[in-house]
């Protein structure tokens, strides 16, 4: 077990103060909530077996939304709020470019997914539908090139199938302590000095 760290546990209890103050307005279009739509993300990463960096990257892939003063719903006014920089940068301050990049990419991912995959583009959501074209639509040719030959885009392409997946409003809702451990594994991933 990694050691957390007096630093760990300040960015842990910040992102769980963050979380459960900021992450109960309504996601989008769908019946859940953000908290509701993290911990269902982050939960379906584990799922998998995924590393503790995309799960980490799962949970925290909104956090954008939670660090921007556009509201519950800026697509539905013509904004892109441009979620996955803001977090992604937000993030940097904290953890290394395996939690950061997923997170950076998961709405390229979205655009690679609607251009590569007749049937993904199919069962969008209407709110993903309509940030879509927000967010520049279906990637051509060129941008496919360029995402495809990045570092990854195949951890930012299991992210977003979580991310698309993560709107039961039915599913079990664990809190979000119970990610506490994952979280410190992906900062000491960081930092060689973790035990």
């Amino acid at each position: 077990m990694t050691d957390e760290t007096p630093t760990h546990a300040g960015v842990v209890d910040t992102l769980t103060e963050l979380f459960e103050g900021r992450a109960r307005r309504r996601y989008g279009l769908a019946h859940v909530d953000q908290y509701a739509h993290a911990v269902q993300s982050g939960s379906r990463a584990r799922a998998l077996n995924l590393p503790p960096a995309l799960v980490v990257a799962a949970l925290l892939h909104d956090i954008g939304h939670m660090v921007h003063d556009l509201g519950e719903h800026p697509a539905a006014a013509g904004i892109d709020d441009r979620h996955e920089r803001s977090g992604a940068d937000w993030l940097a301050r904290h953890f290394g470019p395996a939690v950061v990049m997923p997170v950076r990419l998961h709405v390229e991912a979205k655009r690679y997914l609607c251009a590569t995959d007749p049937s993904y583009a199919a069962r969008l959501t209407p709110d993903s539908i309509e940030s879509l074209g927000l967010q520049g639509g279906p990637m051509n040719p060129s941008e496919l090139a360029a995402f495809e030959a990045h570092p990854f885009a195949k951890d930012a392409v299991a992210l977003r199938r979580i991310d698309d997946q993560a709107k039961d409003p039915d599913a079990p809702r664990p809190g979000f302590e119970t990610f506490r451990a994952d979280i410190v594994l992906a900062l000491c991933a960081e930092a060689p000095l973790c035990s």
